[in-house]
């Protein structure tokens, strides 16, 4: 065999042209090219965020999200904004963070895990949480009664003593059932720290619902007070969970439209996303008409914390023709940049704030108010 004919190219390769249509659908996947980034002396947070859309992997991710906020802080409708947290959020750092997206008018209602609200009323009664190591001597710990949350330390000693605390502003109330908004809004009446996630969403009449509270040192308080009022033949106060789906879902109803943000998954985004699903009760059919979040949970194993935001279309959670993304990427790195970006593109105050006025647990209505 010569020289010339072992080098000649195999058949059906190059040498073999497409069709027509082939051809079409090739150039039109090609059509994109992915940016390198150009990171920059004095580039912006948000500058940073915007260009990651242009990337690929988590970095696409995190700029499709900050797509969808921006999608949904300019929609005329005004949707109502329904913020979900899960993990160690204030442990992390990410109060001050959580709080001006409520203070800015970024965050109509709040569904969190009763431990993030306690680390907040912990931190709002001058306790602090402390630069720690994940390799420490965890047994040394227990004797000193250092609690760890990863890499971070807490003082038991002051955790015992909020519990107690928490449990004593229920004292307060009048005995009977409350809804977690009921009772959290008093206790946030109760603490003067403007830091506070707590006290801003009491001061500014933005509800907080938390549908796991006894699973959270607040929920320790609470049967502290049980049992005080027990002990003394009395009746106590009762989180009430169910007036808390009928509350929360009276909101959804009584909006023009839903947008949810959830940070990691847990409870608040299934309760989140529940709402919308109960209205049926009230005779409404919609979606959330935006959603993102923002998770390292991994999908395969079925899970609700990691299910797509695709899968809850088939639930009717998520509107057929609504605007979401997901990025996995840590909450701790993802959630400052995606705010930075907002707070940059969208000062606040952004939107007008909502007034929500209720009778017990009814929501008479919601109103809209200038900033």
């Amino acid at each position: 065999m010569s020289k010339k004919s072992s080098n000649a190219e195999p058949a059906g390769l190059a040498n073999e042209g497409l069709s027509p249509e082939l051809r079409r659908q090739k150039k039109q996947l090609l059509a994109e090219r992915v940016k390198q980034v150009n990171v920059a002396p004095g580039m912006s947070a948000a500058d940073l965020v915007e260009a990651m859309a242009s990337m690929s992997i988590q970095a696409r991710n995190i700029g499709t999200c900050a797509q969808v906020l921006s999608r949904m802080y300019t929609d005329k409708r005004r949707p109502t904004v329904l913020l979900g947290l899960a993990g160690p959020m204030i442990a992390a750092g990410l109060r001050k963070v959580i709080r001006d997206l409520i203070v800015g008018g970024y965050v109509d209602v709040v569904v969190s895990t009763g431990a993030i609200l306690y680390q907040d009323i912990y931190q709002a009664r001058g306790y602090g949480h402390y630069r720690g190591v994940i390799n420490a001597d965890d047994t040394v710990l227990r004797d000193l009664r250092i609690d760890r949350i990863y890499d971070t330390f807490v003082d038991e000693e002051k955790f015992i003593e909020t519990d107690i605390w928490c449990g004593k502003v229920a004292d307060e109330l009048e005995p009977g059932a409350y809804s977690s908004r009921a009772y959290l809004d008093f206790l946030g009446s109760k603490l003067t720290d403007e830091g506070s996630i707590v006290r801003q969403c009491h001061k500014l009449g933005v509800p907080i619902f938390s549908p796991a509270i006894n699973d959270s040192s607040i929920g320790i308080g609470l049967t502290d007070h049980r049992h005080r009022a027990v002990q003394a033949g009395r009746q106590g106060l009762m989180i009430d969970s169910i007036r808390d789906n009928y509350e929360l879902t009276q909101i959804v109803v009584k909006s023009p439209g839903t947008a949810a943000i959830y940070v990691a998954g847990g409870v608040p985004k299934n309760y989140i996303n529940d709402s919308v699903v109960m209205s049926y009760i009230f005779g409404l059919d919609r979606g959330h008409d935006y959603a993102i979040q923002i998770t390292t949970a991994v999908t395969a194993d079925g899970g609700l914390s990691s299910s797509t935001l695709g899968e809850a279309q088939s639930w009717g959670k998520i509107g057929k023709k609504a605007s979401f993304a997901m990025a996995w990427v840590e909450p701790s790195v993802s959630l400052p940049l995606l705010a930075a970006y907002v707070f940059d593109r969208h000062p606040a105050p952004c939107r007008d704030r909502l007034s929500m006025e209720w009778d017990g647990q009814v929501l008479k209505r919601i109103t809209r108010k200038k900033a």
